[in-house]
């Protein structure tokens, strides 16, 4: 996969993407993680590439020009363009998963108080929001989209199936996990963790996300019983 990131802050990225599972997927050529800096398409000898907006209001737009140039410069015929915004899908597993087979993303981070509608309206693809809060910029968001997706490339995870067993790929979030000691200050690991018997750890497992789930998140709870009772009719 080819990841071309488009923003005011190249810099911003140095670190996430060069330790620890993204940086061996890199280095493994799995993917290739390129910066853009949307001002070096600016009009105007200061790379000045925002403005006011139209109607008032506080804050600056960024120009439409700039931002079409920056992903005309990188895009291709396999280019799915990506921005970054509070107002788009929201991503989770099943989004993730579907950009993971895009051979070429180009994620486009928005800043201050947006991206003038007209180059959206032009050049992407899709908005994505990783939450219903609002970041300082969309850099933020475009490193975790990077980290949730390069999870479902083959090879990334050393374990194949981990993406799979995570929470939420079900649904549901997962059970809760254990390593040694056995005992830790009087807190012991459940026994059925300990006999062997992958069944009835796997029903376990399930059982405790899915008691985890209705607490904390009845939202996805209810959906995932509604599904459950579909698929039994």
């Amino acid at each position: 996969m080819i990841i071309d990131i488009l923003s005011l802050f190249p810099e911003y990225f140095t670190g996430p993407f060069d330790v620890s599972i993204i940086k061996r997927a890199r280095e493994k050529g799995l993917v290739s993680i390129r910066h853009t800096d949307i001002r070096q398409y600016a009009d105007n000898k200061h790379n000045r590439v925002d403005d006011r907006p139209f109607g008032g209001g506080p804050g600056m737009v960024i120009e439409p020009e700039p931002v079409v140039n920056a992903i005309d410069s990188v895009r291709d015929k396999d280019s799915y363009v990506v921005y970054l915004s509070p107002q788009g899908n929201l991503l989770n597993a099943k989004k993730a998963k579907m950009l993971a087979k895009k051979k070429h993303l180009v994620l486009l981070c928005g800043h201050y108080e947006g991206v003038d509608q007209r180059a959206l309206d032009l050049k992407v693809d899709e908005e994505i929001s990783i939450g219903d809060y609002v970041l300082t910029n969309g850099c933020i968001s475009s490193i975790v989209l990077v980290d949730t997706v390069l999870r479902f490339i083959p090879g990334v995870l050393g374990h194949k199936e981990a993406a799979l067993l995570d929470s939420l790929e079900n649904g549901l979030f997962k059970g809760p996990v254990y390593t040694r000691p056995e005992d830790y200050k009087g807190l012991k690991v459940p026994e059925v963790l300990t006999n062997g018997h992958h069944a009835m750890i796997e029903k376990w497992r399930y059982e405790q996300g899915l008691e985890k789930t209705k607490k904390v998140r009845p939202d996805l709870y209810e959906k995932h019983i509604h599904e459950e009772a579909i698929k039994e009719k």
